[in-house]
């Protein structure tokens, strides 16, 4: 970080637009800034995540989700530096190692899940729907402009992990999961 900010406001976003780290600036509902947004609130999604399996002492949870909220922020910087890709192969190799190791002690899905259970499971899966809308988002962006394709996998396999890990705390609580149930046929 080249520069710290002293002062928190600065009135230059007051007509609706905001600056982007190569200077340009641009309208706070573009789709780069939804992108940055979205980014930031699943970041902060998982920062709640963290703190409910820090209660429920479910640290090493925590541990595998850390690395991520620092890519997380890189990827958000990608977006605030348009043409600086950060995010590679290998964080997304990263992912894919913890959703298959998190996967291998989880009994096969037979259902549909509901996100509930308990507070833990509910942020998992809460932080999981933020992951898809900031994945739509970016595919917005990509729509309109280059963006780096290896963040985009990367989005679509952090919700992945997200599900997995949601069922994992349902396994490690001892709760059970959250079944759908169809609505029943109505009897003529």
């Amino acid at each position: 970080m080249g520069f710290r900010l002293s002062k928190l406001y600065t009135r230059t976003g007051d007509k609706g637009q905001t600056g982007l780290a190569d200077g340009r600036r641009i309208d706070k509902d573009h789709p780069r800034i939804e992108a940055m947004g979205s980014v930031d609130e699943l970041n902060s999604s998982l920062g709640v995540l963290i703190a409910d399996l820090q209660a429920q002492d479910l640290t090493s949870l925590c541990a595998a989700l850390a690395p991520v909220q620092h890519r997380l922020f890189d990827l958000g910087g990608e977006l605030a530096v348009p043409g600086h890709d950060i995010i590679g192969e290998a964080d997304v190799k990263d992912l894919e190692e913890l959703i298959d190791h998190y996967n291998a002690d989880l009994e096969p899905l037979k259902n549909f899940i509901l996100p509930g259970g308990s507070r833990c499971i509910a942020s998992a899966h809460l932080a999981r729907s933020i992951c898809r809308r900031a994945e739509r988002r970016y595919l917005s962006l990509a729509s309109e402009e280059a963006v780096n394709t290896q963040a985009r996998i990367y989005l679509n396999r952090l919700s992945d992990l997200l599900f997995v890990l949601a069922r994992t705390i349902a396994r490690l609580e001892g709760t059970p999961e959250v079944l759908w149930q169809s609505k029943p046929k109505p009897q003529s």
